[in-house]
């Protein structure tokens, strides 16, 4: 039968993977701000969370794309705003009530999300590739649970690249 960890121990073992999670956490933030060096003269990062909300979601409503972000509806707008005048989103009207704005990309806006993610995909595969079979196994179980502690979707293999989701929210096109 297995010891049962004591208290203090549980607390360093979560302290010690804490640790481990915000060091790669740092690796992966670096990969991605690399990933935007080509567009960074036209999306920052928090613009660029929005192209991939919009282009996993499909169109949707301005109130849902701010909850999405986790932003108030004033940001999501200024935020929009700079992405129409950019020419990677628009507006367009709902055809099922014609009250409601849509936001959607464009397929300059869905060329930037898959390009970005590309590159993303390419760096971390150059640093997956350094390590051996056993790690990288034990890697796809460690992350695998802990994306799902964390209530995220699997990202979708390479080969299903036209629906991808590089940051997550995954799900159905909706229309908010």
């Amino acid at each position: 039968m297995a010891r049962k960890a004591a208290p203090a121990e549980r607390r360093d073992d979560v302290d010690a993977v804490t640790r481990a999670v915000l060091t790669a956490s740092r690796v992966l933030v670096a990969v991605s701000a690399r990933s935007l060096t080509e567009v960074e003269d036209r999306v920052t990062l928090p613009q660029f969370r929005m192209l991939v909300v919009l282009s996993s979601r499909g169109a949707t409503k301005l109130v849902a794309l701010a909850e999405l972000l986790g932003v108030a509806p004033s940001t999501a707008m200024r935020m929009i705003d700079r992405l129409i005048a950019a020419g990677l989103a628009d507006r367009q009207i709902n055809p099922d009530n014609r009250r409601e704005t849509l936001l959607r990309l464009t397929d300059e806006g869905r060329r930037t999300v898959e390009d970005v993610t590309a590159r993303r995909r390419q760096e971390i595969a150059s640093i997956v590739e350094r390590l051996a079979p056993r790690q990288r196994t034990a890697l796809i179980d460690a992350l695998t649970d802990f994306n799902q502690a964390g209530g995220e979707p699997p990202a979708p293999p390479l080969d299903e690249s036209a629906d991808i989701h590089p940051l997550g929210w995954g799900g159905p096109p909706t229309a908010g």
